[in-house]
């Protein structure tokens, strides 16, 4: 039986603008969940805060793991054993970013988003390789606003 080779992947070399809206609309539990952490502060809504607080670390693993998870893809259609690293790469942010979902909420946040800065760092140094460098600037922007809500939402816990 003769195998059949599937055409090579493609990496989008620009972020298209349903790509940018997408990715502007993921902010939204960043930003929202780190403004009410600060207006959730009182006695009184407690428990809200800690379920804000929860939500918040939960999803930026989620994101942390979703960076991470394009490195694993890429790793899957180039076969050579050099993408060793790139799968050894595609686990290493949901593990760190399990850590800090289970640690408290002030060390766990920070964990985050220095997850989220790594991450951004990382695919600063592969993504001209990859001729997707045009995503860098909206991985920046991406990457700011998430990591900075993530370190906001610390100071208010």
């Amino acid at each position: 039986m003769a195998s059949v080779n599937p055409p090579p992947i493609t990496v989008s070399t620009h972020p298209t603008p349903h790509a940018m809206r997408l990715g502007y609309l993921g902010l939204v539990p960043f930003v929202l969940g780190a403004l009410l952490v600060w207006l959730l502060q009182s006695e009184a809504h407690a428990e809200a805060h800690f379920y804000v607080v929860d939500a918040l670390a939960k999803y930026a693993a989620v994101i942390g793991s979703f960076l991470a998870g394009i490195h694993w893809g890429l790793a899957m259609r180039g076969g050579a054993a050099k993408m060793d690293k790139r799968f050894s790469w595609g686990v290493v942010p949901s593990l760190v970013a399990w850590v800090g979902v289970v640690m408290p909420a002030y060390a766990g946040l920070v964990v985050q988003g220095v997850t989220l800065i790594v991450c951004y760092l990382i695919d600063r140094r592969h993504y001209p390789a990859w001729g997707a460098a045009a995503w860098l600037t909206l991985r920046f922007r991406l990457t700011a606003v998430a990591a900075l809500s993530c370190f906001i939402a610390a100071a208010g816990t």
